[in-house]
């Protein structure tokens, strides 16, 4: 008796799985790319001015402006600039960074520019403590992370992420009002509750956690690793400021 195997996969399915693999990579690029952990601070500085922009002594909204542009230029711009030298310099191979060899001088240089702008605002009067011990906090785990990725490529995405839950945990228990008033433009005015937002980070956690996993980035320990090195360095720097 023979056994004859027939292949049941039809050029029409072939094309569709294809598409499903092309569109979810596609999705899981974009949800890294867009949470970034060198946005972190920005976000958080963005929920703060929204929750409670009475805890900064900014003179109004050209204040603010001008503070969010400060922390953009020294947590993003400049950072990133490092890293695009570095790959002209041939010192990366690739933005993405693959080999924990890659990632060791980006982490540096992020990480003195963190320092920097922690050293500048933690005496600040005009600057919130709440943002203060964020910032530090994310200094703390980007130094943890340049250790731990001496021994495994921890992910970077996933430590920010813990950071973000847990500085906005942290705004939601004790530095806000509950409620803003968000504008969306044309499509109104909302009053949001902070558990919306902080219902929301937790959702993005998931969400890039499955994006580093669809684009091969990283495994669960890696994962699982950064995002409790993220949590553990907001809850250090919390209780040194408070």
């Amino acid at each position: 008796m023979y056994c004859i195997s027939r292949n049941t996969t039809t050029p029409f399915k072939t094309h569709y799985l294809y598409n499903m693999n092309t569109t979810a990579r596609l999705s899981a690029k974009l949800i890294s790319i867009i949470m970034h952990p060198m946005f972190m601070m920005t976000y958080v500085l963005l929920v703060l001015f929204k929750f409670n922009p009475y805890l900064f002594g900014l003179a109004g909204d050209k204040g603010q402006e001008l503070f969010l542009i400060t922390v953009v230029i020294l947590s993003v711009f400049f950072p990133l600039i490092a890293v695009l030298m570095m790959k002209a310099l041939n010192i990366i191979e690739s933005l993405e960074m693959k080999s924990k060899e890659e990632r060791v001088g980006p982490l540096i240089v992020t990480g003195i520019f963190y320092l920097w702008l922690f050293m500048n605002i933690k005496d600040n009067t005009n600057i919130s403590e709440v943002f203060s011990f964020f910032v530090l906090g994310s200094t703390i785990a980007l130094f943890i992370s340049f250790f731990v990725n001496n021994f495994s490529k921890i992910s970077l995405h996933s430590v920010g992420m813990g950071g973000l839950l847990m500085g906005i945990f942290f705004i939601r228990q004790y530095f806000t009002y509950g409620h803003a008033l968000i504008s969306l433009g044309s499509l109104g005015v909302y009053n949001i509750h902070i558990n919306l937002i902080l219902g929301v980070v937790i959702l993005l956690c998931g969400l890039v956690a499955t994006s580093r996993l669809i684009l091969e980035a990283h495994d669960t320990r890696d994962i699982t690793g950064g995002f409790l090195v993220g949590v553990v360095a907001q809850i250090i720097a919390f209780n040194i400021f408070f």
